[in-house]
């Protein structure tokens, strides 16, 4: 990387592999703080747990964030049977517990089918969606209730790639909006086990691909020397 290969005061649109644990926040905080500029954003929300492509975008190209958001996702992971969560996956304590022995791949590959097409899917509670002007997530750790309205989404592809009981890998293609962690609360209801989601990458957004994003900290790294190199 040297500096003549950017140029995020005109507009850049970086192809980002977001690290397990950082929020999409944190990734554009840290390029904010390391360029000293107001004008950025990500194109679609990551949960913490998850890694995978981020699109960001700086400068003039911000202009086009809700382009690339509109762009379909595609997503693979680990569902994991037989165990719930409040949140559907792995940032709270499990709450119930079923089994899951009985249940075949292709009563799983059934469960898929049905949650395929144009669905209703109710979003976690543990979500940054707003309610009442608060993050419906805060409204969640805080114990109090949420109801939150169906949302018209679009599952174009749910594949299921292995069977590994209680494990469920699998490859989504789907539509913006669509929450991977209610897929496993409604696949483990389907089954009548329960499940949650384990593990999550996203690989694509339309046609930018996670195999050809750079990760966040070698690049701020480049803009932390090349500051230097303008001092």
């Amino acid at each position: 990387m040297r500096k003549s290969e950017y140029h995020f005061a005109e507009g850049e649109v970086l192809l980002l592999d977001k690290p397990y644990h950082w929020t999409s926040f944190d990734v554009v905080n840290k390029l904010r703080g390391a360029l000293k500029m107001k004008k950025i954003g990500h194109a679609g929300t990551l949960d913490p747990l998850a890694t995978g492509l981020l699109i960001i975008c700086t400068g003039k190209m911000t202009k086009q964030i809700d382009f690339f958001q509109g762009w379909e996702k595609e997503y693979t992971g680990t569902f994991i049977l037989g165990k719930t969560t409040p949140s559907y996956d792995l940032e709270t304590p499990f709450d119930s517990e079923s089994p899951y022995e009985h249940i075949t791949e292709a009563q799983v590959e059934e469960a898929a089918k049905s949650l395929t097409g144009s669905l209703a899917q109710i979003p976690p509670a543990h979500s940054a969606i707003k309610v009442g002007g608060q993050r419906a997530y805060k409204k969640a750790r805080a114990g109090k209730e949420i109801k939150l309205e169906p949302r018209a989404v679009e599952v174009h592809t749910f594949e299921i790639t292995a069977f590994t009981p209680p494990e469920v890998h699998f490859r989504i293609v789907c539509s913006k909006g669509t929450y991977i962690r209610s897929l496993a609360r409604d696949l483990g209801q389907q089954l009548g086990t329960g499940a949650f989601l384990a593990a999550l990458r996203r690989t694509r957004i339309g046609e930018k691909h996670v195999n050809d994003a750079v990760e966040p900290l070698p690049l701020l790294e480049h803009i932390k020397e090349v500051s230097n190199e303008s001092i």
